[in-house]
């Protein structure tokens, strides 16, 4: 009974985003404020209906209830609690169900903290979500049932994928749908000023936390993602340009240009039709994302549907979506007047140089992603675009961008002095040569690349320090008086700070990990050991267990130092019979930010078993960084919820339906 009524407020939730779809669009033309003002009431009603049909799904899978097909196919009987709970979205229906209940989540709040903005606009705003929201229940409801029900039930279930049966699934994929669902509050915001007729600097400052926060779970759900893949798959790597990955990257690239361009929409009125496209792209490849995880097209971990059914029936909602919001924009934007003026040399040219940087990134991963699946559908050859490729143009595109980034906010708004800002970072420009040199020295000379990118990393991190350091008044200022100015700096200028230095971070590890890593593979028996790194890796044995849903041979390690000892570590590999698989789990000794790894392979007949072991010298820095960009994040947003009103702009020619009576402009 309890799966009937869950798939029936399925559709009693779609019954109603259609409610709110027409009824406050209708308000909206007519002027009418009681249509408009339902909009809030509806998108908090839609909400509250996915969110008790989730739980009901989340109910079978936990009670086991294998006349549920989702469930059978995705649960078993002995799975732990948490792996039942979190195996809800580790499938195509249950997660696509977890991405609408985010998406009507977004639209509550908007529905909640909206409530200062213009009637009218937050009405569309509403409405845009309420399509988007019908669209993908229409899609769960007639392609992907999560509640269909299995006639005989199933005495067993067959069990999740065993590599997804990870602490990791339970933050990777709902920090990642958060981010990518939550850039569809800027897509909304974007055609509601389109129609409305109103971009300005308030369009600026309400986009912008909205694409902040957007940013920030769609960084942490990429750093959980790589952090799980590296510790979990057993391959020794953090990233693999597989296409789904790509699918992730790109709208965080493009978002991260939508802050930037936004930050100049909301201070100087300029970059309005940049904004509002950049808005719109960025929910693009969050669908488009959406369509390669679930259209069929891709096999990998990380993709659910195998139905190609269900692919064209996503496609058709990513041409829908995206084609009438750019054919909106083509016929709305000749008519929106940038009213900012800046010279070449200034912030807002740095940061449009940010932006073409960081969008000719996005485009680039675009095309190595497309261009094997178009290649394979025209011709049905298969060729594979791999790392090479992406390293050497993402790698070239970003080295012209860290080299900036330092500039940008040490230069003024509208006219800067680049000589200045230069001089300024001289802290910067010396850290780098001293890394650069430092590197150099300790690798004999051998590593100039690698010791050329850990110097630009330095120049990237103290880059940021020498913007907190001249916000602060100089070198030259007393102590106690830079440790006061730092205290009373806004949050948003240390979220700059924190974002800046993360990027630098993070570039440390990747570069110190591809530069200088240490790698063993062969067989060792018990007892034996290799060097690796200074240090001795010892094999001590091995031993057999039954774990609640699955076989588990676990591989003991010492790390010692000439003869002392350092630390134990513990891998293993996994048998699960429901599924007739087995999984990796990785060995992991921390030395400061660097890592022993060890990967165990099969067994030998003579007690020896594969050993796949590397030293990965400050690896831990990839993900720190992504700490740092998050930090810099929620400093961002929390200096925003002090910030009052918002300025008042001039509008465009407004859009039929925009000329509102005086009783709704008093309204808004």
């Amino acid at each position: 009974m309890i799966i009937e009524c869950g798939h029936f407020l399925l559709i009693l939730a779609l019954a109603v985003s259609l409610y709110q779809a027409v009824v406050p669009l209708i308000g909206w033309f007519c002027g009418d404020i009681i249509a408009m003002r339902s909009a809030r009431f509806t998108a908090i009603m839609v909400f509250a209906l996915v969110a008790l049909s989730y739980a009901a799904l989340t109910y079978a899978y936990v009670i086991s209830d294998f006349s549920v097909m989702n469930v059978a196919q995705n649960s078993h009987s002995e799975k732990p609690l948490f792996f039942k709970i979190t195996g809800v979205w580790g499938n195509h229906e249950g997660s696509m169900l977890l991405w609408v209940l985010i998406l009507t989540f977004f639209s509550a709040l908007v529905a909640v903290f909206g409530k200062n903005l213009p009637l009218n606009l937050a009405a569309l705003v509403l409405v845009c979500q309420s399509f988007i929201a019908g669209a993908f229940l229409a899609f769960i409801l007639f392609t992907s049932n999560p509640f269909a029900r299995l006639l005989p039930p199933a005495l067993q279930g067959r069990d999740l994928n065993p590599v997804l049966q990870d602490v990791g699934l339970a933050l990777h994929p709902p920090m990642l749908y958060l981010g990518y669902v939550g850039f569809s509050v800027c897509f909304s915001f974007a055609i509601a000023a389109l129609l409305c007729g109103r971009v300005d600097a308030a369009f600026g400052r309400w986009v912008r936390p909205w694409a902040l926060l957007s940013w920030f779970c769609l960084t942490w759900g990429i750093t959980a993602g790589s952090y799980w893949a590296y510790y979990e798959l057993g391959w020794g790597g953090y990233w693999f340009w597989d296409p789904v990955e790509n699918a992730s990257l790109m709208p965080w690239l493009s978002g991260t240009a939508l802050l930037h361009s936004a930050l100049v929409l909301e201070k100087r009125s300029a970059l309005k039709i940049w904004t509002v496209l950049l808005a719109i792209i960025t929910f693009s490849f969050s669908l488009l994302g959406t369509f390669l995880v679930r259209s069929g097209i891709l096999t990998s971990v990380h993709s659910f549907a195998t139905d190609p059914a269900r692919g064209l029936a996503i496609l058709a909602i990513l041409g829908f979506f995206i084609g009438c919001a750019l054919l909106l924009f083509a016929f709305r934007a000749p008519a929106i007047k940038n009213s900012g003026l800046f010279r070449p040399v200034s912030r807002e040219s740095a940061l449009i140089l940010n932006n073409l940087f960081l969008m000719a990134a996005a485009a680039t991963v675009l095309a190595g992603t497309l261009y094997p699946l178009l290649v394979e559908s025209l011709t049905g050859e298969k060729i594979s675009v791999g790392a090479p490729f992406f390293n050497l143009t993402i790698g070239a595109l970003f080295l012209p961008l860290l080299l900036i980034v330092p500039f940008g906010p040490l230069l003024g708004w509208k006219r800067g002095d680049i000589a200045a800002a230069a001089e300024r970072l001289w802290l910067a420009f010396a850290a780098a040569i001293a890394a650069f040199a430092l590197t150099l020295y300790l690798d004999h000379g051998k590593a100039v690349l690698a010791a050329a990118g850990i110097g630009l990393a330095f120049w990237a991190i103290f880059g940021a320090l020498t913007d907190l350091i001249s916000k602060s008044g100089g070198w030259k200022t007393p102590l106690s008086a830079r440790a006061r100015r730092l205290k009373n700096l806004p949050a948003a200028f240390w979220g700059t700070a924190f974002a800046h230095m993360g990027l630098g971070v993070s570039l440390f590890g990747i570069i110190a990990v591809a530069g200088f890593e240490q790698e063993y593979i062969g067989n060792l028996a018990p007892g034996q050991a290799v060097d690796l790194a200074g240090n001795k890796v010892v094999f001590d044995g091995y031993k057999s267990e039954n774990r609640d849903n699955f076989q588990e041979n676990r591989l003991y390690f010492t790390i010692k130092h000439q003869g002392k000892i350092l630390g134990q570590v513990t891998a293993s590999r996994r048998f699960f019979p429901s599924q007739n698989a087995q999984t990796t789990e990785t060995g992991l000794f921390n030395r400061g930010f660097s890592q022993y790894y060890i990967a165990p392979g099969d067994y030998n007949k003579d007690g020896s078993a594969v050993l796949h072991i590397w030293w990965k010298p400050n690896v831990l820095c990839i993900w720190l960084g992504g700490l740092l960009m998050m930090t810099g994040a929620v400093l961002s947003l929390a200096d925003r919820r002090r910030q009052r009103g918002a300025p008042a702009g001039k509008k465009v020619k407004p859009a039929a339906g925009a000329n509102l009576p005086e009783r709704v402009a008093r309204e808004a």
